[in-house]
């Protein structure tokens, strides 16, 4: 039975009710809370502005990542000395049961529990690690299951019996080099710059003792558990599941017909209690971007911080699209050329540009001459250049091509 809008509006607002009155219950304690560890990490940490609400927001997250489908990496991308490592020290202390590593193996990844932080995470790509990337590309949802035989003393003797271990954990990334893109896909990237704060690189990390630190700690841990300090049922697995259910009902009013078709009006059930969906869906942030912001954007909401997340998780997807397609479209050019014929003439990159099209079968208008001038010159693929009255004339270095599509491949 297909429902009007203003019945799916009322049943919508029955199952809300209670949502609301516990979500002002748990609120302001998870605000202390927020607001605490950002001030730990202005204390000790420069960086962009956004970035702090981000990964406060993260670590409040670890306490309740075990409720949600779905939960990202945080990935900090930097230069050595930028204060990385410091960064993830800070994320291990104060996220639930966090562990520091410079290394990780598969058998680490499902054989423990809690915040996994991992420094210098840079050789996931080597041969031999296949299934750690596995895993990893996985293990950001709900559900990744890992199965191994152990042997097992009976009365008749040993035998191998199957155990098995879940893999889905909050997991943070640092390294210098960047991420693959499988892996890059499932992360929040952050980019850290070197500082010149004297007042801050100069401080001793002595955050694990301060008070704040534990009191923070102390804090989120008896909300999550529920033990005497709030009550945290807006944050069960069945209230995720209404919020979530809710959402894709808001999805499927806004882009199917059939309602409208019916009663000629919009669906306008578009929020529950603390969340406008029209903000995230005005944002454009979809697909696994989505699914990954999701969770952040749920638990900002708590305390009234969700335009700030979703404005600043909206910057970060929109320079990974940018990223992504910069990085495929560099790709494409080295195949491009990697197939042409070696030959020494010059060619303007008007005539590269149209010729490049036609190998893409794209008519896209920002493809043109002065973005594959500026992309020529970037991947370093010109050997000679010279202006002439027709244009930019260049002779282009196939061998490289050759040899970067080899990367790839």
């Amino acid at each position: 039975m297909k429902l009007t809008d203003k019945e799916f509006e009322i049943l919508g607002k029955s199952n809300m009710i209670d949502l609301k009155e516990e979500k002002e219950k748990t609120g302001n304690n998870l605000k202390d809370a927020y607001r605490n560890i950002v001030d730990i990490l202005k204390e000790y940490v420069d960086m962009n502005e956004e970035y702090y609400s981000l990964i406060a927001i993260w670590i409040i997250g670890t306490y309740f990542q075990d409720k949600f489908p779905s939960y990202p990496y945080l990935f900090i991308n930097a230069m050595r000395g930028s204060g990385k490592t410091r960064l993830l020290k800070i994320i291990k202390t104060l996220s639930k049961e966090g562990v520091m590593l410079n290394s990780l193996t598969e058998a680490v990844l499902f054989r423990t529990q809690g915040t996994l932080c991992i420094d210098e995470f840079e050789g996931v790509n080597r041969k031999g690690n296949e299934s750690l990337r596995e895993l990893l590309n996985s293990a950001y949802k709900k559900g990744t299951k890992v199965k191994r035989m152990k042997k097992k003393k009976t009365l008749e003797g040993e035998e191998q019996v199957v155990e098995e271990f879940d893999v889905y954990r909050p997991i943070a990334l640092a390294n210098i080099w960047g991420m693959e893109n499988v892996l890059s896909d499932r992360c929040v990237t952050l980019i850290l710059e070197k500082s010149d704060k004297k007042e801050v690189i100069n401080l001793i990390e002595i955050f694990e003792y301060d008070k704040m630190t534990t009191e923070t700690r102390d804090l989120l841990t008896s909300i999550s558990s529920g033990k005497g300090v709030v009550s945290v049922d807006v944050v069960s697995p069945g209230n995720i599941y209404k919020i979530y259910q809710e959402w894709n009902n808001y999805i499927k009013h806004n882009y199917t017909n059939y309602i409208n078709n019916i009663n000629n009006i919009k669906y306008i059930n578009n929020t529950f209690p603390f969340l406008d969906f029209k903000k995230l869906k005005f944002a454009g942030i979809d697909g696994r971007h989505l699914e990954l912001t999701l969770p952040l954007v749920f638990i900002s909401s708590l305390f009234g911080e969700e335009d700030k997340i979703i404005t600043t998780l909206k910057k970060i997807m929109d320079e990974k699209r940018e990223e992504d397609i910069t990085e495929n479209m560099d790709i494409s050019l080295f195949s491009f050329f990697s197939q042409e014929i070696e030959n020494n003439n010059f060619v303007t990159v008007k005539q590269w540009c149209r010729r490049f099209k036609e190998f893409l079968q794209s008519d896209d208008e920002w493809i043109n001459p002065k973005w594959l001038g500026r992309a020529l010159k970037r991947l370093n693929l010109i050997k000679e250049r010279r202006r002439q009255k027709q244009g930019v004339e260049v002779i282009i270095d196939y061998k490289k091509a050759q040899e970067k599509i080899k990367m790839f491949k």
